[in-house]
Formats: structure tokens, C-alpha cells, sequence
């Protein structure tokens, strides 16, 4: 007999439905900003359910050079892949200030026991992001520095009425470098070069495409 489902409290009732049962389990924390919630290499048993703010995912070499697999807002999870208990793949840390539901290996297990159906909702978890990471592996291999930045601009800006387009969500080169795996100084150069040809429009915090980004550069 499957098991009873628990009253959602109301600041867990914008979650998505089928992780509503999941988070009554765990634990509501709030987070700084800059909070490194998984070290990559560590052993760890914990999944965080995001209710408010940003997640960061990305790994860091010993220059301190980062690249950035992906962020993740209200109503994703982060730590699935510690199911195996074997070391985090990647770091995670909060990009602002969070309030998140943690979860231990053993209460999601013993979830998946109560709500078989669970399992599928986390193997399409897992097939989503290691196809998201395999197209981000083929770009890094098969385009260039332009390319990777032509992409991930493309990928981030909204249609205007006006027939621009506009990346509203903050980004910095670094940032920029993190996801497209390059240096901060190449992403200058570029950007600098993209925008003296009239094809970027810095404006405050967001970045306007004022027309199509050229093929190559």
C-alpha cells in the first residue's frame, strides 16, 4: 500500500508536485550568499531542493581557473549524482542568498521505497543533465572561443519588440568564462570586439544583442 501523503506546508506548495512529498522530509535552511554547499572530491549524502534563489555547479583547477556546468533556480535539486556514494562530481554554491530543503541519502532511498514512481522522475533527472552536459562537452571540443560565446548569448537572450534581444540576467566575464570554459581576458577581448562592431549594447546590468551575432569572428 503506498503511503499516506503528508500536509504540504504553504512554502513548500510552489514546488514542483512531485518533489512535495520529497521535501516535507527534509530540513528548510537559509544560505549566505557565496556558501560552498558540495566541495568536488568530497564524500557527501545530502540533495538540496532549491525554494528560493540560485545554485551554482562548477568545478575549479588548482589556478584557480573555473568552468560552470549550470545554474539552477527555484524547484530543481542538486546532489542526485551521490546516490552511487561515490565523491561529488562537481562544487556546488549559492549564487546569492538561498533557502533550500536538505535531504540525506537515506531519506531519499527510503523515499523511493514509499513512492516507487520517484525513481523515474530522477533517472530523467539524471538523463537531462548528462545530455545537457555531453552538447556542452561537444562545443567546448568543436567550436572556438567566439563560438562557445556566440552560444551561450543566443542561448540566454529574449526577443524584444523592437527586434533586439537582451540577456537580462547578470553576467560578468568571469561568469562568462566559467560557462564557456576560457580565460576571463579572452572573453574582454571578445566582447570588446563585438561591441565595437555594433553588435552588443551594454545598458546597466543587462547586455542587448542589437542585431544578429555574425557566423564567425
Amino acid at each position: 500500500m503506498a503511503a499516506a501523503l503528508p500536509d504540504i506546508p504553504p512554502e513548500l506548495q510552489h514546488l514542483p508536485e512531485v518533489l512535495q512529498p520529497l521535501a516535507v522530509k527534509g530540513v528548510v535552511r537559509q544560505y549566505r550568499s557565496g556558501t560552498l554547499l558540495i566541495q568536488e572530491g568530497d564524500q557527501g549524502d545530502t540533495i538540496y531542493l532549491i525554494l528560493q534563489g540560485q545554485l551554482r555547479v562548477f568545478s575549479e583547477d588548482g589556478q584557480g581557473h573555473e568552468i560552470t556546468y549550470g545554474t539552477y533556480g527555484p524547484g530543481e535539486y542538486i546532489g542526485e549524482m551521490n546516490l552511487d556514494g561515490g565523491p561529488r562530481s562537481a562544487s556546488v554554491i549559492t549564487d546569492g542568498r538561498c533557502v533550500l530543503v536538505t535531504i540525506t541519502r537515506e531519506t531519499l532511498t527510503r523515499h523511493i521505497a514509499e513512492h516507487p514512481d520517484f525513481a523515474f522522475e530522477l533517472l530523467a533527472k539524471v538523463i537531462r543533465r548528462a545530455r545537457v552536459a555531453t552538447l556542452n562537452a561537444k562545443a567546448l571540443a568543436f567550436n572556438d572561443v567566439y563560438g562557445r560565446l556566440k552560444r551561450l548569448l543566443e542561448e540566454m537572450a529574449v526577443a524584444e519588440a523592437d527586434g533586439t534581444r537582451t540577456v537580462s540576467e547578470p553576467l560578468t566575464h568571469k561568469a562568462i568564462a566559467g560557462h564557456i570554459g576560457c580565460s576571463r581576458e579572452m572573453v574582454s577581448r571578445v566582447m570588446k570586439s563585438l561591441s565595437d562592431g555594433g553588435y552588443l549594447l551594454k545598458e546597466r546590468k543587462t547586455l542587448k544583442l542589437t542585431r544578429p551575432l555574425p557566423a564567425r569572428w
